[in-house]
């Protein structure tokens, strides 16, 4: 089964978030170092993925276009606005702005750097799942100690994760055909540089030293490859 690595790595994810709510109960005080310690790690996480890019130019020029993108379209506010619309449904007394947190959180730390990416293709290609599933254990673990912070926004992930890398695993022969080996590795070596800076933003934010709206810094993903498409075409590397 094609879909298999994806879809346990979903569910270690779904099941991470109910254990972490088991524990949302802690003592106040206890709770917000717990917060402080996991935006120290997530903005530790992201500048060490950032670190990682070739070619430090494609990244500034994708976060500044995907944040000029994501403005104008106002992710942000769609985001809350769907994070509003799940409370409903769910009956939560979370407010909107801590499920949509919860929810760009954890879908850029589960979906963000080449596990996810080199997972999918090596299920897609060789039916083959030991990469994802040691990344579904690894989002399980983190998704309890974000769950226990952050809420019931972090189940919310799955959903991105299971599309993102079941995509990538449905159509990895027509990828691996397509596109050539050298300008996938460079994509996912600045997809996962730009998303490593948005992820230290968010470090920043869970420790509320800044108030970015991260939210609509996503496009900056497309730009990535876009940028990384031209330079080929164009024979630029």
């Amino acid at each position: 089964m094609v879909l298999w690595g994806t879809l346990v790595n979903a569910v270690l994810i779904v099941l991470g978030t109910l254990i972490g709510r088991a524990l949302r109960n802690i003592p106040e005080k206890m709770k917000e170092t717990v917060m402080y310690v996991i935006g120290l790690v997530v903005v530790v996480l992201g500048l060490q993925m950032g670190f990682e890019s070739q070619n430090f130019v494609i990244v500034i020029i994708s976060l500044v276009f995907g944040a000029v993108i994501g403005e104008w379209a106002k992710l942000e506010d769609k985001l809350n606005a769907f994070g509003h619309w799940i409370e409903r449904m769910l009956g939560t007394k979370e407010s909107q702005g801590s499920l949509a947190q919860g929810f760009v959180t954890a879908t850029l730390i589960f979906v963000i750097g080449a596990m996810g990416i080199i997972g999918a293709l090596e299920s897609g290609l060789s039916n083959e799942h030991g990469v994802l599933i040691s990344k579904g254990i690894i989002d399980g673990f983190t998704s309890i100690i974000l769950a226990s912070t952050l809420g019931i926004g972090v189940m919310l992930s799955a959903v991105p994760v299971f599309v993102y890398q079941g995509l990538i695993a449905l159509f990895a022969t027509q990828i691996s055909l397509i596109i050539p080996e050298a300008a996938l590795d460079l994509f996912i070596t600045e997809m996962t540089a730009t998303g490593g800076v948005m992820i230290a933003a968010i470090g920043l934010n869970l420790m509320g030293i800044v108030k970015i709206r991260v939210a609509n810094l996503l496009p900056g993903i497309i730009v990535v490859a876009f940028l990384v498409t031209a330079m080929f075409k164009f024979n630029l590397m």
